[in-house]
């Protein structure tokens, strides 16, 4: 039998889905809501700053915008092959999204260490 990278392609999909459910709308609620509005002070850059410097919350911001990347790369490939009906092109489809969500990743990483 020959072995596929499609469960782990799967797995980051489903690890993504939960993030996207549950992470995402906390940070848009405080950040793109409540701080605007001026119900919750921004913090301040010292405190971000200090935030920031502690790599178990820079790893976690890695992995939230990881398994976002993947989750949206793994649903864009499929949604476009289903609803497009272009599944013949499935190796590129998933080049191009699987790339992007690389490419997103390493771009995180070099901006967050």
């Amino acid at each position: 039998m020959r072995r596929t990278l499609e469960p782990y392609l799967w797995l980051l999909f489903s690890g993504g889905g939960v993030v996207a459910a549950l992470v995402l709308p906390v940070l848009v609620l405080l950040f793109g809501v409540l701080m605007p509005l001026g119900v919750l002070d921004w913090p301040s850059a010292g405190h971000l700053q200090a935030l920031l410097g502690n790599v178990v919350v820079r790893l976690a911001l890695l992995v939230v915008v990881v398994l976002c990347l993947f989750h949206a790369a793994h649903r864009i490939r499929f949604t476009s092959e289903e609803v497009l009906g272009i599944a013949r092109f499935d190796l590129v489809i998933a080049i191009l999204c699987y790339g992007a969500a690389i490419f997103g990743t390493v771009a995180a990483v070099l901006v967050l260490f």
